[in-house]
C-alpha cells in the first residue's frame, strides 16, 4: 500500500494498492512481506541484472592476471554452510619447515567487478548487505556475481583480494602480505565434513585442518586473554517442505571447523584495519599520523546503567556479580558463561548478556571493538553480501598503490557507514522476523501438544518459555494461571504466587512460595498461535 493523501489525522488516510503479493499464509506471500516490510525488494532492478550479465560473459580476461600473486598451485579450499552458494573466502595453506606455516585468507575480488558509480555499485550501497531469510536469499549483487564469477566455486580460477601471513606454531604473525591474487580452490568442504577431517586422521586433508585447528585455537586463547568476550549465540535451522512448511526445527551446530574458520577471517579483518588506520588523509605535512580514511567496524563499551541492570538480574538468579567502574569484568562473564554452560539458565543468561552490549556498527572515528579486544578492526572478509567490505577493499587497494584518500571522503564515508549500519539492522529484524514466522507456523500444527522449556522472560502479564529443542517461545499469560493469584516482583524479576483467602475475610493475601523465576524449567502445552502477529500462547501443565 501507498499512502496518496492524509490530510486530517483524526481520520483514516487514502491509499492506494501498489502490488498485491499472493494469499495470507501462503510461504512466498509471507516471506516477500517480511522483505518488503524491512525495505527490501527480493528483485533487483533490470539494469543491475543486464550489467551483471555482461560481466559475467566477458569472464576473467588475459589482463585481469596482471599484477596478481599466483596461489594456483598452493592447496586451496573453502568452507561452508552445506547450503551456501556466495562463497566469500578461501584458505590457502602450505608448510614452510622450522615450525612456520604460510597461512592465506583469500577474499573474492568483488571490487574489480563493481566499479565505482556503476549502477552495481549504486544498488549494492542503497542496499548495503544480503538478507538471509529461513527459505532464501535476497543477494546484495545479482547471482551472476553474488554465486557465480565472484563466488571463490572449486576447480575454477578465481581473482581475490588476500591477506597472507607467515605464522609459527605459536600463532605468532612472524610476516604478513596484501594484495591482489589469483587462486584456484581444490576442495569446497562442508562445515560437516571439514569437522570430520579435523577429527579422522584418513580423511581428506586431516593434516593441514589439524594444523589449521590447532592454530585457530591459540589464537582464540590470546584473544580471550585480552579481554574478549564470548558472544556466541544459539541459532535454529528449519528442514521445510518443498511448499515451504517447516517439518522441523533443529539447532546449529558450532563446531571446531566454524571456529577455525571464524578466527582466521578474524585475524584478517583486524590486520587490514592495521594496515588502513596509520595512513595520513591528503592535506598537508601537519595532517595528524592517526588520522585515517577508512571504515571501521566499531565496538563501544556497554553503558553503566545497561551494565547495573545486568548485574542486578545476574544477582537475582544468585550469581555473585561485582562491577568494576561501572563495568562487569570480561573474564567474570566468560567464567560465568563456562560455569553456566549446558544448564537451563545458558541462554537465558546470554542473551541478557548480548542485551547489555552496545550495538556494533561502522564508522570512520575509530573507537575500537569491545567485544573481541581488538584496538582496530574492520569488514574485510564478506564483500558479496556486505557493501563497507567493498569499500575496505577499495581502500587498500590505494593503499597498496600508495596513492592518498583525500580527507573530503571522510563524509562520503561516514553517509555510507550510517547506512550499512541502518541496513544491516533491518536485515537482521527481517531475518529473525522469518525465523519467528517458522516457529510461529511449526507450532500451529502441535497445538494441544506438550513440551518442555526454560523461563526467558517475565512480566506483569504472564511469563514467556522458549521451548527445550527448537527454541520456539511463546507466552503464558498469567489470566490463563488459575492455580493461584500471581504478582509481578520487578525488584527480583520473579513471578509469585499468593494463597488466596475467602472473600471479605478481611485476610491479606501472604505469599504461597510458588514462584516462577528466569532460567526455570517447566512444562507447557500449546495453547494456541498468530501467524499473523507471529505469536505462540501457551499454557502451563
Amino acid at each position: 500500500m501507498e499512502i496518496v493523501s492524509w490530510i486530517d489525522p483524526s481520520k483514516a488516510p487514502e491509499g492506494r494498492v501498489i502490488k498485491i503479493l499472493g494469499q495470507p499464509g501462503d510461504n512466498d506471500t509471507e516471506m516477500q512481506a517480511i522483505a518488503i516490510e524491512k525495505g527490501f525488494d527480493s528483485k533487483l532492478p533490470q539494469k543491475v541484472e543486464a550489467e551483471a550479465r555482461e560481466i559475467k560473459m566477458k569472464g576473467i580476461k588475459e589482463n585481469d592476471y596482471e599484477g596478481r600473486r599466483d596461489f594456483r598451485k598452493i592447496l586451496t579450499f573453502t568452507i561452508d554452510p552445506e547450503d551456501a552458494k556466495d562463497f566469500d573466502d578461501a584458505i590457502s595453506f602450505q608448510e614452510l619447515g622450522k615450525d612456520e606455516y604460510e597461512i592465506g585468507i583469500h577474499i573474492a575480488d568483488v571490487s574489480h567487478y563493481v566499479k565505482i558509480g556503476s549502477q552495481l555499485d549504486l544498488e549494492a550501497r542503497a542496499r548495503g548487505t544480503s538478507v538471509y531469510l529461513v527459505d532464501r536469499t535476497i543477494p546484495m549483487l545479482p547471482e551472476e556475481l553474488s554465486n557465480d564469477l565472484c563466488s571463490l566455486l572449486p576447480n575454477k580460477d578465481r581473482l581475490t583480494m588476500s591477506a597472507v601471513f607467515i605464522i609459527d606454531k605459536n600463532a605468532e604473525v612472524k610476516n604478513e602480505w596484501f594484495g591482489r591474487t589469483i587462486i584456484h580452490s581444490q576442495k569446497r568442504f562442508t562445515y560437516e565434513e571439514a569437522e570430520e577431517s579435523i577429527k579422522k586422521s584418513n580423511a581428506p586433508l586431516h593434516k593441514e585442518l589439524l594444523i589449521l585447528n590447532n592454530l585457530a585455537k591459540k589464537l582464540t586463547e590470546e584473544r580471550f586473554s585480552q579481554g574478549a568476550i564470548s558472544l556466541d549465540q544459539e541459532e535454529v535451522k528449519f528442514i521445510l517442505a518443498k511448499d515451504g512448511t517447516p517439518l522441523k526445527v533443529i539447532t546449529k551446530e558450532r563446531g571446531d571447523s566454524n571456529r577455525l574458520i571464524e578466527e582466521f577471517m578474524l585475524l584478517a579483518n583486524k590486520k587490514v584495519a592495521e594496515i588502513l588506520s596509520p595512513k595520513k588523509i591528503q592535506g598537508g605535512e601537519n595532517q595528524k599520523q592517526n588520522e585515517s580514511v577508512s571504515i571501521y567496524r566499531v565496538h563501544d563499551l556497554p553503558s553503566k546503567e545497561k551494565m547495573e541492570n545486568l548485574a542486578f538480574f545476574l544477582r537475582s538468579l544468585g550469581h555473585k556479580i561485582i562491577l568494576r567502574d561501572g563495568i562487569i569484568p570480561s573474564y567474570k562473564i566468560n567464567n560465568l558463561l563456562k560455569k553456566l554452560e549446558g544448564k537451563s539458565e545458558e541462554n537465558t543468561v546470554h542473551r541478557a548478556i548480548i542485551r547489555s552490549m552496545a550495538k556494533a556498527v561502522y564508522s570512520t572515528k575509530n573507537i575500537g571493538h569491545y567485544g573481541l579486544a581488538f584496538p582496530y578492526y574492520t569488514h574485510f572478509t564478506s564483500p558479496i553480501r556486505r557493501y563497507p567490505d567493498i569499500i575496505v577493499h577499495r581502500l587498500l587497494s590505494t593503499y597498496l598503490a600508495n596513492k592518498k584518500v583525500g580527507k573530503e571522503r571522510l563524509f562520503e564515508y561516514e553517509k555510507i557507514a550510517k547506512i550499512s549500519s541502518e541496513q544491516e539492522k533491518h536485515a537482521s529484524d527481517a531475518e529473525r522476523a522469518s525465523i519467528k514466522y517458522k516457529q510461529v507456523e511449526y507450532m500451529s500444527k502441535r497445538l494441544g501438544e506438550n513440551f518442555e522449556g526454560i523461563i526467558s522472560g517475565i512480566t506483569e502479564w504472564g511469563i514467556y518459555v522458549e521451548e527445550m529443542e527448537t527454541k520456539c517461545e511463546g507466552l503464558v499469560r498469567v489470566r490463563d494461571m488459575k492455580d493461584d493469584f500471581y504478582v509481578f516482583n520487578e525488584k527480583k524479576l520473579e513471578l509469585v504466587g499468593q494463597s488466596r483467602r475467602p472473600s471479605g475475610s478481611g485476610l491479606r493475601p501472604k505469599a504461597s512460595g510458588k514462584t516462577y523465576r528466569l532460567g526455570d524449567r517447566v512444562k507447557v502445552k500449546v495453547k494456541g498461535v498468530d501467524l499473523e502477529r507471529k505469536t505462540i500462547d501457551y499454557v502451563l501443565i
